[in-house]
């Protein structure tokens, strides 16, 4: 695909091939049933999140944050399977980027903050990728009931229970080309500030999803105790877009180092 300045985006074709690939990467898993809420909001909001070396990405002019809830399956650590690490939740707030690198633009996120329930999840992650993880209790559930689907995923903090619940189609459908799902989901690439000079960039590498028809949703988070007080007017803001994406199997390379 084409960007509007005419040069090259790596495509989700161009990240299938990479699935194959026999190398070890630092995580491989499955990554299930992402329920997606996108909010529009001031890019001046995110300044401060934003990677040396990177640009935000709009789509149609609109900048997005996204509440993303999903299932980690069978995980595994440079290829180890660690014991009641294999499955478990994950809620995170991320927003999107991109880099120019070697004449490509590599589209990517950011995330603002990451929940899990395992504390070594957060340690891992905060200290080899300079991630943003906090653990909390958690809890999800799925439900299948004659052409509906119900995703739930749920984290408490400060003694209150915060989740989004969508329903959904039962039925899965292919993603529109240059559609607001696939521009989402199609971002390959991760971005930590390690500080105003270093970014942290990783590969992420998955075939293009499946979504599902969103047909009714509920969110109930205090965005401010959970992700700062910059985002507590997201609690009187109801999402540009809810999407419900089927996922699969992802990898996580090895991270690099930019230097700016």
């Amino acid at each position: 695909m084409v960007t509007t300045e005419g040069k090259k985006t790596l495509s989700s074709h161009d990240k299938d091939k990479s699935l194959t690939n026999t190398g070890m990467s630092f995580l491989r898993a499955e990554w299930r049933k992402l329920a997606i809420a996108n909010y529009v909001v001031d890019e001046s909001v995110l300044n401060k999140y934003l990677p040396a070396g990177t640009e935000l990405d709009l789509w149609n002019g609109n900048c997005y944050v996204s509440l993303v809830g999903f299932m980690f399956v069978n995980t595994r650590l440079l290829g180890i399977k660690i014991p009641f690490h294999k499955n478990f939740e994950e809620v995170n707030l991320r927003f999107y980027v991109k880099r120019y690198d070697k004449g490509e633009w590599k589209r990517g996120v950011v995330f603002v903050k990451e929940i899990v329930p395992k504390p070594a999840l957060t340690f891992v992650a905060n200290t080899v990728y300079k991630e943003n993880y906090e653990t909390m209790p958690m809890e999800h559930s799925w439900s299948e009931e004659d052409e509906l689907r119900t995703v739930e995923y749920k984290w408490k903090k400060n003694n209150k229970w915060n989740s989004i619940k969508v329903e959904a189609s039962r039925e899965k459908f292919q993603l529109e080309a240059n559609s607001e799902t696939e521009f989402i989901t199609e971002h390959y690439w991760g971005y930590a500030r390690v500080n105003d000079k270093k970014t942290n960039e990783y590969e992420v590498t998955h075939p293009k999803w499946d979504a599902y028809e969103v047909t009714n949703y509920e969110i109930d988070i205090d965005f401010a105790a959970v992700y700062g007080n910059e985002f507590a007017f997201l609690n009187a803001e109801e999402p540009a877009s809810v999407m419900l994406a089927e996922g699969s199997e992802i990898t996580v390379e090895n991270k690099t180092t930019i230097r700016i």
